[in-house]
């Protein structure tokens, strides 16, 4: 309890250290540090990516800097194993901390990750990730601390994920090639995620409607 406790300190104070000390640098910056690191560039965009997935720090501006520099297709496929080791990562992490730890660390997200990830479903998982306003840092953190399994959450992940990356992967392409397919794919990949969305929250809701139906019920043959 006292090693959770200190783990919990220092995870705590990292976060918040990051969250109000490191700051990416601004697209064209970012662009020309990678561009610069020649052969080196993807492997340094890709760590750079999932360091910044498994904190607290916002994932969008990797993305979009993805498609600035690599285009669409091959700025999605990095985009997306970055993404995926971060979030990979911050799952163990929070395995390793426990379940009173992380949700201490989650602080205000807390409540609403408990309340989507309690079933610890595959579109549970899904729908908190695709949820509006919800990072993906609580969904990573939360998912290992509530017991979610390791390969739901690796599933859920690269499926919940793709389109989001797309969508923000096609703004920087456009942004870096004003093109009429750019535009198109910007279009089409927000519109697979709004639809994406309400599909896994539908069927989320649909799952949890079996239990929540037979708890009024057992209430009834249980009581005098």
């Amino acid at each position: 309890m006292i090693l959770r406790n200190i783990a919990l300190g220092l995870v705590v104070l990292a976060a918040l250290w990051m969250v109000f000390n490191v700051r990416l640098p601004s697209l064209d910056a970012l662009e020309r540090d990678i561009e610069g690191l020649g052969g080196w560039g993807i492997g340094a965009f890709i760590l750079l990516y999932a360091l910044v997935a498994a904190t607290p720090i916002p994932i969008t501006i990797m993305a979009v800097a993805g498609g600035l520099i690599y285009g669409l297709p091959f700025g999605t496929l990095l985009s997306m194993i970055g993404v995926v080791i971060g979030c990979w990562g911050g799952y163990w992490i929070s395995r390793g901390l426990g379940r009173d730890t992380v949700m201490k660390l989650l602080g205000s997200h807390a409540e609403s990750v408990e309340s989507q990830l309690s079933d610890g479903g595959f579109y549970a998982v899904c729908t908190a990730r695709l949820m509006p306003g919800l990072p993906y840092w609580p969904v990573n953190y939360g998912s290992g601390a509530l017991g979610v399994d390791s390969r739901t959450f690796l599933l859920s992940t690269i499926l919940s994920a793709l389109p989001g990356q797309m969508s923000l992967v096609a703004i920087g392409a456009f942004i870096g090639d004003q093109t009429v397919l750019n535009g198109v794919a910007v279009g089409v990949s927000w519109a697979l995620v709004i639809a994406l969305t309400i599909v896994t929250f539908r069927r989320w809701r649909r799952t949890r409607k079996p239990g929540a139906e037979a708890d009024p019920e057992s209430d009834s043959e249980s009581g005098p």
